[in-house]
């Protein structure tokens, strides 16, 4: 039977690659971003390869909006079998140039965003006693790095937040994964003139995308709490 899977920051980079990697697998795809026009074009391209998707514009820490992208894909898709959290945004900068707006950013995209679309997609999975949800933290929850401390800091709190729900939830056969990339080639990295990284010598949207289609597809009695994703050969 065909499942639901909703993935949050989903017209570019890991998030695109998850909805098509996991529409492609079978699973039916609910999507949201900020920019409506983004949305309908991402959604028009799932259909037009098959895909059953569904969607809607979101600001993921705004609660009433979240509300409204749940009850949206719910509505077309039936009951959410699998959350990808991964909206996200970097902004790497030395701290004494990083504004206040900028770290409330952060954290409100990469943070409060999780909190909030997983405490409205939960309570189904929880009385269905099935579901997993994946959160895309990154190493940078692991180790800091120059002009990371914003976002090194909410990386540490996506794999504090798996780590402690993975222990609430399991008993009602709901799992929780913090995958974990290094360095990914996206528009999010290559927008930063503080990180160097050479494309072809990093990981790319699609195979973190395959890692989380994994995650997804172990039997349902398997949980992989976290996951490291590194190139092969850097």
């Amino acid at each position: 039977m065909s499942q639901t899977a909703l993935i949050t920051g989903a017209t570019e980079g890991i998030g695109r690659a998850t909805a098509f990697a996991l529409g492609r697998a079978g699973y039916r795809v609910g999507v949201c971003a900020r920019t409506e026009s983004k949305v309908r074009q991402l959604l028009d391209e799932l259909r037009g390869e098959g895909i059953e998707a569904a969607g809607a514009p979101a600001d993921v820490s705004q609660p009433d909006q979240v509300a409204h992208l749940v009850d949206t894909v719910t509505r077309a898709l039936g009951p959410i079998d699998a959350l990808v959290n991964n909206a996200g945004v970097l902004i790497a900068k030395p701290l004494e140039e990083l504004t206040l707006e900028e770290w409330d950013t952060t954290m409100s995209t990469n943070v409060r965003s999780l909190y909030l679309v997983t405490r409205a997609v939960l309570p189904p999975m929880r009385s269905r006693k099935q579901g997993t949800i994946v959160n895309v933290a990154s190493l940078a929850g692991r180790n800091g790095f120059v002009g990371g401390t914003a976002y090194t800091a909410s990386k540490h709190a996506v794999l504090g937040f798996s780590r402690s729900l993975m222990l609430e939830v399991r008993k009602d056969n709901v799992r929780v994964v913090a995958i974990c990339p290094g360095s990914v080639d996206t528009s999010l990295l290559r927008d930063q003139p503080m990180l160097k990284s050479e494309p072809s010598r990093i990981l790319q949207a699609v195979d973190v995308a395959a890692t989380i289609l994994h995650a997804l597809t172990l039997p349902d009695r398997a949980l992989v709490s976290e996951l490291d994703i590194r190139p092969t050969n850097p």
